[in-house]
């Protein structure tokens, strides 16, 4: 876009890759240029812990913070009883209160990483919208809320439709959840002047129609701003590994295999998530992006320590870093660590893991290497293998892969 900015936050929200589209640009760079303009997220209380999909929202709050204008963390204890629909194919498992006030505990624990709820001008905010949602009258709100949603416009939004259109269950208790998320709108510019929601793009028709009953109910002008949905350079979802999700809560993920993601990074993204997860410069971030060969690998351990420290602290960053070099450049697995080069011929259509654990030299036939996996005993990059089945790409062997044969056996497996 060639829009110019007057605010910092507009323009590192640009710069840096954060935007994907907004609905009024210059009503909400003027408002941000104007004065302090307090901004929420919301976050859905469905684990114990948020992972690295929300982490780019969780930069935004922060990046809010650090141009001066105040960041709300939104936990949907009242929304989490309904779950959120959008773009699922099936109904969310509904979690009891009990589950969802452990889940909160959890989840707040990662914020104060990246915000302030203590700064002096413009302190950031925790609320719960189970304040205003728990103790509503369904009849009152159905008159005063209700009659400002036309069906045929909810049954028109992408997210609601794309489940129809496959035929698939949607709950009228699903239905519901974009009218409850509005009314959040609406209740926090009522009650704490919040002139923003920002979210993935795939919040988009629940922050416009925030907007239109705020715009109904109070007659206030407010502003929604998206962020895109990230997926990796391949196409796949931003956040997963062989394990599972990557967590943010530390009792969850340890800070060395949260690092360790973010070193495997494939080449074509490190420039693009230096400027989303870190803060150093843009220049140095598109300088570090663009180093080719084995030099890219030092940009990725640059990312990994920077994510790492944002989180975690610097002292973790670098512990995991100091780890990392003495799995696979020194000591017990150091020097004489045997590995296993391959061609690009050899994984044009992927391998399994148990011909790598067999070539590798781990194990003396396939069904040793099942055998090995079946009892825990096979790793990959310290994660436990737990499927026998597991196809390794070309793209998963961008960078060396570590197999371990339980505590002493250990392997690397590069792309020639």
């Amino acid at each position: 876009m060639t829009y110019h900015p007057k605010s910092d936050f507009i323009r590192i929200m640009i710069e840096r890759g954060f935007l994907a589209d907004c609905t009024d640009y210059q009503g909400l760079d003027d408002a941000f240029a104007a004065g302090v303009v307090p901004a929420y997220i919301g976050f859905d209380a469905t684990a114990k812990s948020l992972h690295v999909g929300s982490l780019i929202q969780i930069m935004m709050l922060r990046w809010l913070q650090k141009t001066g204008h105040q960041p709300i963390t939104l936990m949907g204890g009242g929304t989490t009883k309904v779950g959120d629909p959008s773009f699922r194919a099936d109904e969310r498992p509904l979690l009891t209160p009990d589950m969802i006030d452990e889940n909160i505990a959890g989840i707040k624990k990662v914020f104060a990483a990246y915000i302030d709820y203590d700064k002096a001008d413009t302190p950031a905010l925790m609320l719960n919208n189970a304040e205003w949602l728990d103790d509503l009258n369904y009849l009152d709100f159905l008159r005063d809320i209700g009659k400002h949603f036309s069906v045929n416009r909810m049954l028109s939004f992408e997210s609601v439709k794309s489940r129809l259109d496959r035929e698939q269950s949607l709950s009228f208790l699903e239905f519901n959840y974009m009218i409850l998320q509005a009314y959040d709108f609406l209740e926090l510019n009522r009650r704490y002047g919040c002139l923003l929601q920002m979210g993935g793009s795939d919040q988009w028709g629940n922050i416009v129609n925030g907007i239109d009953l705020t715009r109904r109910v109070l007659d206030h002008e407010i502003y929604g701003l998206t962020s895109p949905l990230l997926t990796t350079s391949d196409g796949k979802k931003m956040g997963k590994s062989l394990s599972g999700a990557i967590w943010l809560n530390p009792d969850m993920l340890s800070p060395y295999e949260f690092w360790q993601f973010w070193r495997n990074t494939t080449d074509a993204d490190v420039g693009r998530f230096l400027k989303l997860y870190t803060e150093l410069p843009v220049e140095e971030c598109d300088r570090l992006g663009a180093l080719e060969g084995s030099e890219i690998n030092d940009a990725k351990i640059v990312l990994a320590n920077e994510v790492t420290a944002l989180l975690h602290g610097r002292e973790a960053a670098d512990a995991a870093a100091q780890t990392s070099k003495e799995v696979f450049e020194k000591g017990g697995v150091g020097d004489d660590l045997p590995t296993l080069t391959l061609d690009a011929a050899d994984v044009s259509d992927g391998i399994s893991i148990v011909q790598l654990i067999v070539k590798s030299g781990l194990a003396g036939s396939g069904k040793e290497a099942k055998r090995l996996i079946s009892e825990g005993g096979a790793k990959m990059n310290d994660e436990t293998l737990d499927n026998a089945g597991l196809m390794v790409s070309a793209d998963d062997l961008s960078t060396p892969v570590k197999l371990s044969a339980g505590k002493k056996r250990h392997a690397l497996v590069t792309l020639g």
